[in-house]
């Protein structure tokens, strides 16, 4: 299969598993569809997620999520598939998965707003926009970061099964209360592994980075010491017999 990523959470079967579902979707779109419609579409569906979550429709906020997050996986591989990768392209759909999370997050935020529920919302913003922070600017210094336990995918099923859960308390009258602490529980858990994800991206290509730095600090200095003659073969040279015979000639 073309493409099939994974990491810690999420394993080669499940990755592998979820590309063979939407394969005959895949072929069927592939050079009908333009990746960035699809990218578009995605975008479309965070932002109604947020619209969804923040008004409290909190089973709506949850199939608009994963249906985004299914086109945010469909849009890379159907421009892998169809040799329509262009630099463009992935710009405009690193920019839209992060304005799609940043409204989806800030829907879940104003859900919570009204509880202390709220501060663990605006973690998981920061945190997720760290993880993906450091990767961009490790990538921009010549450092690939992959992995991490809490991803953009691993975020969504996250805060979806947490959603969901809250939705289904929220329809019963008797507990509906608990439907504000499952979600802000769901924050909180995103937060913190979100937080790990990107202090270990952040240390990792520090490390990197440092090392590679040391390398060309040491092969410059072995460089200018080949390059220094050492004083006992000047002062032999001087004082050669060729030499000697020279020098009254060079005084005329």
């Amino acid at each position: 299969m073309v493409g099939v990523k994974h990491n810690q959470l999420m394993g080669p079967f499940m990755a592998g598993f979820i590309v063979w579902m939407f394969g005959p979707v895949e072929r069927v779109l592939v050079g009908r569809v333009s990746p960035n419609f699809i990218t578009a579409a995605s975008l479309v569906l965070c932002l109604a997620t947020g619209v969804a979550a923040g008004t409290h429709h909190l089973g709506t906020a949850v199939w608009l999520y994963v249906f985004g997050g299914i086109l945010d996986i469909m849009d890379g591989r159907l421009a892998r598939l169809s040799g329509m990768q262009t630099k463009s392209g992935a710009l405009f759909d690193s920019v839209s998965d992060r304005w799609g999370e940043l409204a989806a997050f800030a829907g879940f935020s104003w859900y919570l707003h009204d509880s202390p529920w709220m501060l663990a919302a605006l973690a998981a913003i920061g945190a997720s926009m760290m993880v993906s922070y450091t990767r961009a600017r490790a990538e921009g210094l010549g450092v690939n970061l992959s992995g991490g336990m809490m991803q953009r995918a691993e975020r969504i099923l996250l805060i979806c099964g947490g959603t969901l859960l809250a939705a289904w308390y929220a329809t019963d009258p008797d507990a509906a209360s608990s439907a504000t602490p499952i979600l802000g529980g769901t924050m909180l858990i995103c937060a913190v592994t979100a937080t790990g994800t990107a202090i270990s991206r952040w240390v990792i290509a520090f490390r990197q980075l440092a090392m590679a730095e040391d390398a060309s600090q040491s092969d410059e200095v072995a460089e200018e010491e080949e390059l220094v003659v050492p004083a006992p073969a000047r002062i032999a040279s001087l004082s050669s017999p060729d030499l000697r015979k020279v020098r009254p000639l060079e005084q005329h």
